[in-house]
């Protein structure tokens, strides 16, 4: 059976469905960027707003921007763009649901100006964001707006036709300017630490150079909250439309798989009203911050303290790695002893709990994250995610010897490219080259690799901690058993 509008009454049957009249659905929200993770979280928020409230006013109109948007703007089309969330829970169940929130879809390269005047439309309170950090187009040695690209370039010269998020942004708030109405809040989605001032910062500095008067209204009235979302959410893989296909006689071009688990954060700085999400579990806080911390020391950290040597020893998954007693206990060690102490108290959270959680989570044999997709980009990564915690811990005494085994891994990791097995290792890094370079010559000067200051700062002045890593990589370039001295630090 398709999966279309005209079909749900049928699926219903087999399927929970939008109770909804999606026909009477106005769009409240336009999102850029309908991947995956837009699918499993904030649509699925609003789905189960619309489902509980019925506030009809808060449907999403989705937009891709990119060519590569296509076949899901296709999909889109002929699934009304409806789709299945599969959750896949760790003791093997899972539940599935038709979602209904999204209800438009527009590919910006087929109809430009239908994407500007949909985002200029009095009723489009939200513009969202899911880009990836490469969508902000900022360096990320200097975090200044780049503006070498030959499409900021076009923008700025032509500003009726734009091409990347920063010109439709502008494009439709001067129209928006021009027409006498409020603009529209700029909700940052995406996983990077205050997404939303950054995505203010990036979007002024554009605007500043496109057209002065509008950078000057926007930075006076256009809200830009910051949010931490969390819900691991894997790549839909061809098994999983085949199980629709033979457990529900369902045909679904492109379901979405996630885990039990969600959170969003989200400061409460809208200027032109929200949806009432905390009716849904949305925490709606002052600041951000601490929850975007304690989720990237914690979660996004320990990742990479499971991937790490889960890649080294060969593992090809963190549930993999979760599996292995000495890797496992090593993480909540981390977690324990070196990230807890330097977090405080968060309000609303206990944080043994949400450790707790983190472990099932990993552990989740259906969630099968691949541990190459844990360690791409480290260079991007550890700076954000682990180098704070180790840094706070050498300023107040604290222990330092989980997370300066990690680096010390990163560095083998780097250097050998094979894991203990024999076997290559997928490394992707747009620091690549480098990394294996100073790597490689850790043969001659233990601390070599740390000769990166935009990675590692100013810890390789630091005498406790080179003594520690140096130590370590000793250890690891002798023993070649990343396991055992995992073992022998705990």
């Amino acid at each position: 059976m398709e999966l279309t509008q005209s079909n749900l009454s049928a699926i219903a049957k087999k399927i929970p469905c939008p109770s909804y009249d999606r026909v009477s659905l106005k769009t409240g929200i336009v999102h850029i960027g309908v991947g995956g993770f837009h699918r499993s979280h904030q649509a699925y928020f609003m789905h189960r707003l619309l489902e509980k409230y019925h506030q009809l006013e808060w449907g999403i109109c989705g937009v891709g921007l990119r060519e590569g948007d296509r076949t899901i703007s296709q999909i889109f089309k002929e699934q009304d763009c409806l789709y299945t969330l599969v959750t896949q829970y760790p003791d093997g169940s899972e539940k599935n649901e038709v979602i209904g929130s999204i209800h438009e879809f527009l590919l910006a390269a087929d109809a430009p100006d239908l994407v500007i005047d949909k985002m200029a439309h009095p009723d489009i309170k939200i513009v969202s964001l899911t880009i990836t950090e490469g969508g902000y187009n900022f360096n990320t040695s200097t975090g200044a707006f780049n503006f070498d690209s030959a499409d900021i370039q076009h923008e700025l010269a032509y500003p009726h036709e734009p091409k990347t998020v920063y010109g439709y942004l502008t494009a439709a708030l001067r129209k928006r300017k021009s027409n006498g109405l409020p603009p529209f809040t700029i909700l940052s989605c995406d996983n990077i630490q205050h997404n939303g001032h950054i995505a203010r910062e990036m979007v002024l500095s554009f605007a500043i150079k496109q057209n002065a008067e509008l950078a000057e209204w926007i930075a006076k009235e256009v809200s830009f909250p910051n949010t931490m979302v969390d819900r691991i959410t894997p790549v839909t893989t061809p098994e999983v439309i085949e199980y629709l296909k033979t457990n529900y006689d369902l045909k679904d071009q492109w379901p979405v798989v996630c885990e039990p688990f969600i959170q969003w954060v989200v400061e409460d700085d809208f200027c032109n009203g929200r949806p009432p999400l905390e009716k849904v579990g949305v925490q709606i806080v002052t600041d951000v911050t601490p929850y975007e911390t304690m989720k990237i020391r914690l979660l996004n950290a320990g990742h990479s303290v499971l991937g790490i040597p889960g890649a080294i020893h060969g593992y090809p998954t963190i549930n993999a790695c979760m599996m292995d007693q000495v890797m496992a206990t090593f993480m909540r060690k981390f977690m324990d002893v070196e990230v807890t102490s330097v977090l405080g108290a968060i309000e609303g959270i206990d944080i043994e709990k949400y450790k707790d959680k983190l472990e099932e989570r990993f552990a989740n044999p259906n969630i099968k994250d691949s541990v190459s997709r844990i360690c791409s980009e480290s260079s991007a990564k550890l700076p954000k995610f682990l180098i704070p915690t180790i840094s706070e811990n050498l300023a107040s005494g604290g222990s330092i010897k989980y997370a300066t085994f990690i680096l010390a891994a990163w560095c083998f990791y780097s250097d050998k490219g094979i894991n203990e097995k024999g076997e290559t290792l997928e490394i992707i890094d747009a620091q690549k080259e480098e990394l294996t370079r100073t790597a490689k010559n850790t043969a001659n000067n233990r601390a070599a690799f740390l000769n990166q200051p935009e990675i590692f700062g100013e810890l390789s002045n630091n005498e406790r901690f080179v003594k520690a890593y140096t130590s370590a990589v000793q250890n690891i370039y002798k023993e070649g058993d990343i396991r055992k001295l995992m073992s022998n630090i705990l």
